[in-house]
């Protein structure tokens, strides 16, 4: 019977070939698009979840006041160790170094450095190839690469104990060789050094409480029970433990190692941290597709039933029961969608390296993971089930007498269900239409928005090696150069500024007052150079020898004193153990992404060093980059030249948002294309039924213009019905979705009118072919149609 049942779709699907490919290819390119979009959202879900003791490991982060970080303190964790039994082992890790590695005449500047406990091989899982996991980072002098740099410095050689030249001043040693880190570790690296390269002593090791620069992971115990209530208990007691060595406020909280990456976004995360709001964003999407898929079966499905109307009623006269009638139409819509589904696999092998471009990322079909494999079967019978339950329950209802008499009319299916299903087809267009605009026009805010200071033509140039102690030679050679000669020394970039400092103090501060303060150190030229305005009083001066004690401080950090600007300049200020005089108020101007707002700044003068900002010249910025590779190589010869743009860093800041535009439009242009599907083929099958109504109006005068709107009256009044009903779900998606920026477009009127008239246009255009047509034909063909 089920053989039966399958060769009659089959038989179905060849002499219908037009509904066929419709309904075929509208459900191929719906599972294949929710075939992307899971295996994008099972990847972010799967982050870190391949080290052996995944779920004992946490990180320990902190929140000062609103200030969200990912580091700790470096005493924290052994404090932890010895006092709370639960705590089986902790490794800690310094933030990202950037090292001048050399090799014979291999010579890189690495970025993704850090340094580790020993304890980091036993916390995580990270497998080594080479090398004696046990005693790997021992050495004091030993370093651990990835088997990508160990081939990129050694080539095809055993790396393990060759040397590798650092910064030109010393040499260490490969101890371990690592495979490459998986692309679902929140943890990216190249190398690896021992902790005690940076903390020279043990009492340095042990016992300073105030320095928040590493990571902390710890290991608890099996026996831990990780619920929520223990938890708490235990981050209480990390506070009680802290507040004992430092006075400092600060709360922490325990990170799950699983949960890191889509976690709210913390100061210090690291680079391509996810985005939970997108996974939620993006599985509903690919709902929304597959309902758009299964809508288009059903609603073809009923409008077609006088088709197939004597079969069934022939069906009930020899015995047939409606149990059997729903089994063989449920059957044949299974079999629609496993055919679909092999069509979907297809699709998804063949663009599947065009969506790891659009999304950066790496994923693959796993061919050889039978659960992939049942899960997508289960979605194909799920989804065939779903599209078939309607047009099964309503065909194998037919009376047969009915049937067999010819009585046809009423056999369209249920009109207010099928109307009912368009609704909700461009309902789910119009919200991915309002998505895709305002997505957009976000994006195009952020890019465009000013900052605060001209970011346009401004590049810069890391100091490193020879330029540190050589930087008296350097401004000379800068300002002798007309294209070099407007440049500024800081710190930090004014990109995303992690810096922070919570020891300010002035006459008058609440003794309660807890916040830690941003902090830059610049020169006297970074007012000029980054074209800043100052709200009263000055910028540093080379005149005024005093100013390398001195402030300016932004106009956030006056509200959080205040003080009017006027009263700030010349009000006694202490930071970071400096005694000085605030001395000038800047402008607002944002330092960290669009998504944070701005936040209290302190800029002190520098003294140290960090980065040189050039402000080029119009047309002069390729003789700018030869004039500071010029200065470099006399200056700093064994380091590479490097630089880069600003602007270009700040557009980098929104790379996850830019990615996910990205997605989302491409997803929201399948979703109404797979919606047209549907409506073409029900536009086509309601003119093929009103073929002799139409000649019989054209007999009698009718006009091609009067016809058109005949047939697409009726849609036209659906599509409108969506409008209403998507415009304030839309208002409220989108609205939540821009609550994730601190500074972000006002939703206009216009942005809803835009989305529901294109939806209103794509829905003619879809309608108008099959109407026009229609509309056309000689008459008498239509009247002499049976």
């Amino acid at each position: 019977m089920i053989k039966n049942y399958f060769k009659i779709a089959f038989r179905n699907i060849i002499r219908h070939k037009a509904y066929s490919i419709i309904n075929i290819s509208g459900m191929a390119i719906g599972l294949a698009s929710s075939i992307l979009i899971l295996l994008w959202v099972q990847n972010e879900l799967s982050y870190d979840k391949f080290h052996k003791n995944a779920g004992q490991i946490y990180r320990i982060a902190g929140d000062f006041g609103d200030l969200r970080v990912a580091v700790n303190s470096e005493a924290m964790p052994a404090g932890l160790k010895a006092e709370l039994p639960v705590i089986k082992d902790y490794v800690r890790l310094s933030l990202p170094s950037t090292i001048l590695f050399e090799a014979g005449d291999t010579k890189f500047e690495e970025k993704r450095v850090f340094y580790a406990d020993p304890s980091f091989m036993d916390v995580f899982s990270f497998p080594l190839v080479a090398g004696d996991r046990a005693t790997a980072l021992n050495r004091v002098d030993g370093i651990l690469i990835t088997q990508d740099m160990a081939k990129k410095y050694f080539g095809n050689e055993n790396p393990i104990g060759k040397i590798l030249r650092k910064d030109n001043r010393e040499t260490v040693v490969v101890t371990g060789v690592l495979a490459n880190i998986p692309a679902n570790s929140d943890l990216q690296f190249d190398f690896i050094m021992p902790m005690a390269v940076i903390l020279k002593t043990a009492e340095n090791q042990t016992y300073n409480w105030e320095n928040f620069n590493f990571y902390t992971y710890i290991q608890l115990a099996q026996s831990f029970d990780p619920s929520p209530a223990n938890l708490a208990t235990l981050e209480k007691q990390m506070k009680q433990l802290f507040t004992k060595h430092s006075p400092m406020p600060v709360v922490f909280h325990l990170q799950p190692l699983t949960r890191i990456h889509l976690a709210p976004a913390r100061m210090g995360d690291m680079p391509g941290h996810g985005n939970a709001q997108y996974v939620n964003i993006f599985f509903i999407t690919a709902i929304l597709i597959l309902i758009v898929a299964c809508i288009n079966f059903m609603n073809l499905a009923t409008a077609r039933s006088a088709r197939r109307a004597k079969e069934i009623g022939l069906r009930k006269v020899s015995g047939a029961i409606r149990g059997q009638l729903i089994l063989q139409f449920l059957g044949e819509a299974v079999f629609i969608s496993l055919v679909s589904l092999f069509l979907a696999v297809v699709v998804v092998r063949l663009f599947l390296p065009v969506f790891n471009n659009i999304a950066d990322k790496k994923l693959a079909i796993p061919f050889s993971d039978l659960h992939f494999w049942l899960n997508l079967l289960g979605i194909a019978l799920l989804v065939g089930l779903i599209s078939g339950s309607y047009p099964a329950l309503f065909l194998s209802g037919f009376n047969p007498v009915k049937v067999l008499k010819g009585n046809l009319r009423s056999l369209g299916g249920n009109l207010l269900f099928r109307n009912a299903l368009v609704v909700v087809q461009f309902t789910a267009s119009i919200l991915l239409l309002v998505g895709t605009v305002v997505i957009y026009d976000q994006l195009t805010f952020i890019k465009e928005r000013n900052p605060g200071f001209e970011k346009a033509n401004l590049l810069y140039m890391p100091i490193k090696g020879d330029l540190w102690t050589r930087q008296q030679a350097l401004k000379i050679a800068l300002k002798q150069n007309p294209v070099t000669s407007d440049f500024a020394i800081t710190s930090d970039l004014p990109t995303n500024l992690l810096a922070g400092n919570e020891s300010a103090n002035w006459e008058g501060k609440d003794p309660n007052l807890q916040i830690v303060y941003s902090l830059m150190d610049v020169n006297e030229d970074f007012i000029d150079v980054f074209k800043l305005k100052l709200v009263n009083g000055r910028s540093f001066s080379r005149s005024f020898p005093a100013d390398s004690n001195n402030f300016m401080v932004n106009e956030k950090m006056l509200s959080v004193m205040g003080l009017s600007p006027e009263a700030a300049v010349g009000k006694k200020f202490s930071f970071t153990g400096r005694d000085g005089t605030i001395i000038g108020v800047v402008k607002d101007f944002n330092f960290k992404p669009a998504q944070q707002a701005i936040e209290p700044l302190i800029l002190r003068y520098n003294k140290d060093g960090g980065f040189v900002v050039v402000r080029t010249l119009p047309g002069k910025t390729k003789a700018t980059i030869q004039a500071l590779s010029k200065i470099s190589q006399q200056l700093n010869p064994a380091y590479p030249f490097k630089f880069d743009f600003l602007d270009q860093d700040m557009a980098n800041l929104y790379k996850g948002e830019q990615q996910m535009s990205n997605i989302f439009n491409l997803f929201a242009i399948l979703g109404i294309f797979i919606a047209c599907l549907g409506l073409y083929g029900l536009s086509a099958f309601m003119a093929e039924q009103r073929t002799k109504e139409i000649g019989v109006r054209k007999v009698l005068g009718a006009s091609v213009i009067n016809l058109v709107y005949l047939l697409s009256a009726g849609i036209t009044k659906l599509i409108l019905i969506a409008i209403i009903i998507a415009t304030p779900l839309s208002w409220w998606a989108v609205n939540s979705w821009l609550a994730n920026f601190a500074y972000h477009i006002q939703v206009s009127w216009m942005v809803f009118f835009v989305a529901c008239v294109g939806a209103l246009g794509i829905a003619w255009l879809t309608v108008s072919y099959e109407s026009i047509k229609a509309a056309i034909v000689n008459p008498i063909k239509s009247l002499r149609t049976e």
